[in-house]
């Protein structure tokens, strides 16, 4: 067990004995516009999402050369996939001819991307490889009709694109420390058992669900809120990307325990949110939920992308009906218990029962995000983020 391991579950046990939790210095106030306002929404969703890396796959949903997935990303039509050297790579899932879309929405395995239209196909480098009827068509350049490309780049089990063609990103310089706690959790050799999407409030009122410990007990009383203490939140932050770690109510069996016969995760829940919109939470040891919430077309709707992780792929009876367990009980905490408050605040925003929300000391990681948002609000898109903060 790492040191890292050890001190978090001390950080834990110390808020456990003292009944406290990490605090921010003091309560922040956030308008209520912030969640409503279009304009203000179409600005901040066109600054963060389509100009910073995006989490946008798991490397495991890409096994294997010509592997691939498809997605729309806010109106973006994105495709990764496998190359035979196997390097991931990213594109406009957009035909150069005359614009129709490659290939369906999903995941699958192919040699080449033919279109549907007129059969121009494309290899895994994007590259422009055959036209139906070329003879007659007339000539073209191949090398400028490959498929757009996309900064892509393959780190710590993730997929990370930019949504807008022309513009990089280095990797490594976004996650900074943080990719190191990412690689922790070894994610490119999980199985994934289950991926569903669900709708959900606007991006604010989820993102928010997402970032604190001050609601379990009273929302997750049936589900995780059995095995995690409320209001309990020990945090690391990684500039925009945070650790946020939980408490287990079985943090009491090491009151008198020795250190050396500790096995720390059993006693805390670990979720690495990666900004702007990327949870991964590991609730039961062999278990992990990823989650992709993806603003909708206005501030008052999203879609969450829920990928069910098992450290191996459930063969027994007992190990099938436990992942299945598992999955059904992250979909009542998620969609039943977190999205139904989630909904309820989304239709009360413009009631006029409130002009300001107030985040208390108890949500630093709350306050961090929408702190982060503010932050990258200020700059311009090829600002070089590390050198400042928040």
């Amino acid at each position: 067990m790492s040191a890292e391991t050890i001190s978090l579950v001390r950080r834990a046990l110390t808020h456990y004995r003292d009944n406290t939790t990490d605090q921010a210095p003091g309560t922040m106030q956030m308008p209520v516009d912030a969640y409503l306002d279009p304009n203000r929404y179409a600005a901040e969703v066109e600054r963060i999402f389509k100009h910073l890396p995006l989490a946008l796959a798991l490397s495991l949903e890409l096994p294997e050369p010509g592997s691939y997935r498809a997605l729309t990303m806010l109106e973006v039509p994105v495709l990764m996939v496998r190359g035979e050297d196997g390097v991931v790579r990213a594109f406009l899932n957009v035909c150069r001819h005359r614009g129709a879309k490659l290939c369906p929405d999903g995941a699958d395995k192919t040699r080449l991307f033919s279109c549907p239209y007129h059969a121009w196909s494309y290899n895994h480098r994007g590259e422009l490889v055959a036209r139906y009827a070329q003879e007659s068509f007339g000539e073209v350049d191949a090398a400028t009709h490959g498929l757009t490309e996309l900064a892509c780049a393959e780190r710590s089990g993730l997929i990370w694109v930019s949504l807008t063609p022309g513009e990089q990103f280095d990797v490594d310089q976004w996650l900074g420390d943080f990719a190191a706690e990412l690689d922790t959790l070894d994610l490119a050799n999980w199985h994934l058992f289950e991926q569903r999407v669900l709708p959900g409030p606007g991006w604010k009122v989820t993102m928010d669900g997402y970032l604190e410990a001050y609601h379990h007990n009273v929302v997750h009383g049936r589900t995780v809120g059995q095995h995690t203490i409320g209001n309990l939140l020990v945090l690391d932050t990684y500039g925009p990307h945070q650790r946020l770690t939980f408490g287990r109510k079985t943090l009491s069996e090491l009151e008198d325990t020795p250190e050396s016969e500790w096995n720390p995760l059993e006693h805390v829940r670990l979720i690495h949110s990666g900004f702007p919109n990327l949870s991964i939470s590991g609730i039961l040891g062999d278990h992990c939920l990823v989650s992709h919430i993806i603003p909708g077309p206005t501030p008052e709707t999203t879609t969450t992308r829920q990928s069910i992780l098992v450290a191996k792929r459930p063969e027994t009876p007992a190990e099938i009906a436990a992942s299945e367990n598992f999955s059904a009980m992250v979909l009542q905490a998620v969609q039943d218990e977190d999205y139904g408050i989630g909904l309820g605040i989304q239709a009360c925003l413009d009631s006029g029962a409130n002009r300001d929300f107030v985040f208390g000391r108890n949500e630093p990681a709350l306050q961090n995000y929408h702190k982060w948002v503010a932050w990258f609000m200020k700059q311009q898109a090829d600002v070089n983020w590390s050198d400042s903060g928040t």
